[in-house]
């Protein structure tokens, strides 16, 4: 195998050095050894192309269709199973769900993006990307331990005995988990200096081909991420023990690192626009040659760009695994177990950050696209205070003084509750009537009965009131089990708001006007809007008949608003209605 990538870095330096030159200063001819006779086995320009084109990894995966029939063939044997690298979230009974972790049986794998696969007793749909194969593992260490323990009765090592060089099991096994996330750390730091390095220094040099908002989309802080991640290896070295690897005392270093950690929100938010931006460059001949160039030049293994660019959006994820495997080979009377333990703790709390806020993300273009749909909208954008909803359902609302009931449909947002109006014959168009600061208001919990402030009999109602109590307002839901999700719901929006707070999670200004320019394209001035349906319906994902035709974002779930077909009759009573709400 090696032979023959060597083989094919010769022949594209020799047949295309005039090419690649315009790019950057290559090594002179000369450094590529035994060059002789290797122009016949080339092809044209056209071929070589087609050729990276067909070997381009997507999404991490290497290989074509061969290993995907290599794949197929461990299947077969029953010897595949997968390891879970993120979360996978889904509303759709044809698809797999799980955790990261998770371990996955692979029963198909003949499409390239999404598997088949079996967790237990559920069976279904799964994107590859979103786990790493485990060929032929090794039996789980609970059964090697009891083999161990089996093979003492005839003389072995028993389990509390020596395994290796004088090591009891336990402490051996610890140190191995050190030693490999050393090696990985060591790694990883290769990984992103070649990166930077091979890639990133390169493309500056080419002010023609590339712009400083490309490179930005494309890398993201990726020199953030490397620069921070030397410091960090700096510190596990001086708390690694060389000689005695299972009494390192690294715990501590995830601790004193831990909101550095979260500079990875960045760039795994920006991964998606960096495929994209990729995805799009790599249909240009010379950008192909470029990048290609780029990598053999830095030596790097043969995985293409956006191979290399999902290393640092699984490697946040594993960390979390090797911290609950050191756990579980390191002794409770270990001076590193509390710091272990914690560690483990905060980097899935920091885990679960970067997913958040992805999923925050995600969510502004569709609150955007809500906003845009709403008729008579008035005042400041959604975006300009708010990133979630928190529930949203029909409402009685009591005017005073006469109290006056109305129905009016509420979506509560963080910071603050919208209610509107349902068209009397059109019901999924709404109209704005107004929003409530919930950064102002107290809710309290209402007994059926006689209310004194509004003077009318009420039944599972709740009131909203400013602290002064200049401003009150009556909610009445239709059943109490509603009344309580709405409580509940209340509850959940002042928790939310504390915890962004505490987390410092911002929306920058570029994203929010981002989002609402998307949102007025989708809308054009002066023509009629789609009828939408309200947002909560947007949490509602289109069922796959067969197999999924995207792939979703990762440890994100999609949003999608249900397509339908809009009825005639009902577009042109709208048209001919002689009032206006």
């Amino acid at each position: 195998m090696t032979s023959q990538i060597l083989l094919h870095s010769r022949c594209f330096f020799k047949t295309f050095g005039s090419v690649i030159g315009h790019y950057f200063t290559l090594r002179p001819l000369s450094y590529w050894p035994d060059k002789s006779g290797l122009a016949d086995e080339v092809g044209s320009e056209d071929d070589l192309y087609n050729e990276f084109r067909s070997s381009s990894n997507r999404f991490g995966h290497p290989g074509g269709g061969g290993e995907q029939l290599a794949i197929n063939e461990l299947i077969s044997d029953g010897s595949v199973c997968a390891e879970a690298l993120w979360d996978h979230v889904t509303m759709d009974d044809q698809e797999l769900g799980f955790k990261a972790g998770d371990v996955i049986e692979v029963v198909d794998a003949t499409n390239k993006e999404w598997w088949w696969g079996r967790v237990l007793d559920s069976e279904g749909w799964f994107p590859a990307s979103f786990v790493r194969l485990r060929v032929n593992q090794d039996e789980p260490m609970e059964e090697y331990l009891a083999h161990l323990d089996g093979a003492s009765e005839g003389g072995g090592a028993s389990m509390g005995g020596p395994l290796g060089p004088g090591l009891p099991c336990k402490e051996q096994m610890r140190a191995n988990v050190i030693n490999e996330i050393m090696s990985t750390e060591r790694d990883y730091i290769k990984h992103l200096k070649d990166i930077c390095e091979g890639y990133i220094k390169q493309c500056r040099k080419r002010t023609d081909m590339f712009t400083e908002e490309q490179l930005r989309t494309i890398f993201g802080n990726i020199d953030e991420l490397y620069r921070f991640q030397k410091k960090f290896l700096k510190a596990l070295e001086k708390k690694f023990n060389k000689d005695h690897p299972h009494l390192s005392e690294i715990g501590s270093c995830f601790l004193e690192h831990q909101t550095n950690f979260q500079i990875y929100s960045e760039y795994c938010n920006n991964h998606p626009n960096a495929c994209v931006q990729l995805s799009k460059l790599m249909k240009i001949k010379k950008y192909v040659f470029f990048f290609e160039a780029c990598r053999l030049l830095q030596k790097m293994i043969d995985i293409s760009l956006d191979g290399f660019l999902l290393t640092p959006v699984q490697k946040i994820c594993k960390y979390p695994l090797q911290l609950a495997e050191l756990l579980k080979y390191t002794n409770p009377q270990h001076r590193d177990y509390k710091d272990v333990e914690a560690a483990l703790n905060a980097m899935k709390n920091v885990a679960r950050l970067i997913n958040e806020r992805k999923r925050r993300l995600e969510n502004i273009d569709k609150i955007a696209q809500w906003q845009s749909s709403i008729e008579d909208w008035e005042g400041e954008d959604i975006l300009s205070r708010s990133s979630d909803l928190i529930f949203s359902g029909d409402l009685t609302k009591i005017s005073q003084p006469q109290g006056k009931g109305q129905q009016r449909m509420f979506f509560l947002f963080d910071h603050q509750l919208v209610f509107c109006k349902k068209d009397l014959l059109r019901r999924d168009i709404l109209y704005y009537k107004g929003r409530l600061d919930m950064d102002q208001m107290q809710v309290v919990d209402v007994e059926d009965g006689k209310d004194k402030d509004f003077n009318v009999s009420v039944k599972n109602a709740l009131k909203l009131c400013s602290p002064g109590g200049e401003e009150v307002h009556l909610l009445c839901a239709k059943k109490p089990e509603q009344k309580q999700r709405w409580l509940r719901a209340f509850a959940d929006e002042r928790e939310q708001v504390q915890h962004d707070l505490e987390s410092g999670f911002t929306i920058t200004e570029v994203q929010k006007k981002q989002a609402m320019l998307n949102a007025s394209k989708s809308h054009p001035t002066g023509k009629p809007k789609a009828v939408t349906r309200p947002y909560y319906d947007f949490l509602l994902r289109q069922k796959h008949p067969t197999l999924p035709t995207s792939l979703p974002q990762q440890q994100v779930i999609m949003l999608a608003e249900p397509k339908r077909k809009t009825s005639n009759f009902w577009h042109n009573i709208g048209r001919l209605t002689p009032f206006k709400k």
